[in-house]
């Protein structure tokens, strides 16, 4: 510790943001342009079906083993609900991705952000495992060769 250390800003723990009510605005929003726009419905209605999945994956959200640290829905790696919801909820969320950024631009434009990020965070998982395996080959190689060197 330095003399001048009690002068220097102190540094803030780091902070995790609950991000789930904002993903929880933007999946709303996507539905109701989808619904409004295959299925006719006007107004804050949806149709049943809509209003269905809709209500599955507001539940899960909030049942989601990874708590306030989650990724956004739509870039997990283990969808917390089935195989054929998963299938047209990442539908629906595809298909209004033109028409939310004409909408709503800031939102889409944050949740366009994030989903980079979770793809850099994805990468930057691969890139560390891939050079964990190549470290592994390469001590078993040099292992090898001292064994050769030993014969």
């Amino acid at each position: 510790m330095s003399i001048f250390s009690r002068f220097l800003p102190k540094k803030k723990p780091v902070e995790i943001k609950n991000n789930i009510p904002k993903e929880k605005a933007d999946i709303r929003k996507r539905f109701g342009i989808y619904c409004h726009s295959h299925h006719g419905t006007s107004g804050n209605k949806l149709c049943p079906k809509c209003t269905a999945l809709l209500a599955t994956v507001m539940t899960k959200m909030d049942r989601c083993p990874y708590g306030i640290t989650k990724p956004i829905c739509d870039r997990c790696e283990r969808p917390c609900f089935g195989a054929k919801q998963t299938q047209e909820f990442l539908k629906i969320m595809d298909s209004t991705s033109k028409r939310m950024f004409l909408r709503h631009p800031m939102m889409s434009v944050k949740h366009k952000l994030a989903s980079m990020g979770v793809d850099y965070a994805k990468y930057q998982q691969q890139k560390k495992l891939d050079d964990k395996v190549k470290a592994k080959e390469k001590a078993a190689k040099e292992r090898a060769k001292e064994r050769k060197g030993k014969k």
